[in-house]
């Protein structure tokens, strides 16, 4: 008989569930970007016929919206190839390092992964309403191998991680300089790093409350 692992089992369908969210965003984002590209063709297309029978007082006019959809044309074909080369290769995405100060505390930090073409989808996605402040990201890191960057990490922290029965929750006990330390230990050191969490929403949460409890006794 084999026994398996079911938090095995549970994080490969939390991976594979993930990667076909990605996949629908990244086919999704295709479809867009094609879309964008025949309208901005047609645009140019007119905006060239435009030009070419304006007088010199409209020329300057013509050739500053010209060159403006121009640009909007390249971005949205950047974008079509950037989406075609995250399906192609599907393991590349993108690990985050995000914290949530209001809500679970100074020095707690979720590492996670994302395929997703828009990588602060998920971040936004997982500051929705089940918990009461939105997340402050540390660090968002590129990797062609994703998901083993992701288990790296979780393998160096696992002894920090704050739910010793559910390791699908990926929180961690730890310090940033600990999280950087580890992913340059990897061999990835162009991150941009943003050290101290804002928590805006938090801070400025805490300072009503303040100022409502001042009125109060007051």
């Amino acid at each position: 008989m084999v026994i398996i692992n079911p938090k095995c089992v549970n994080t490969f369908q939390d991976e594979t569930r993930e990667e076909e969210k990605a996949l629908r965003d990244i086919e999704k984002a295709k479809k867009e970007a094609e879309k964008e590209e025949r309208l901005l063709q047609k645009a140019l297309k007119k905006a060239r016929e435009e030009l070419s029978t304006a007088n010199d007082e409209q020329r300057a006019d013509y050739e500053a919206k010209l060159l403006d959809l121009e640009k909007q044309l390249k971005e949205a074909e950047d974008k079509g190839q950037r989406a075609m080369s995250m399906a192609q290769q599907t393991r590349r995405g993108h690990v985050y390092v995000i914290s949530n100060v209001g809500s679970f505390g100074e020095e707690v930090f979720k590492i996670g992964m994302t395929r997703r073409l828009e990588p602060m989808d998920r971040v936004k996605e997982l500051g929705d309403a089940s918990v009461p402040f939105s997340f402050d990201v540390h660090a968002m890191i590129f990797s062609e191998d994703a998901p083993s960057l992701e288990k790296e990490l979780h393998r160096r922290f696992d002894i920090y991680s704050v739910n010793k029965i559910n390791s699908r929750k990926e929180f961690f006990k730890t310090t940033i300089s600990e999280v950087k330390k580890a992913v340059e230990g990897n061999g990835i050191k162009d991150v941009h790093w943003t050290l101290k969490a804002e928590a805006s929403e938090y801070r400025e949460s805490l300072a009503i409350e303040k100022n409502l409890q001042c009125n109060a006794v007051a």
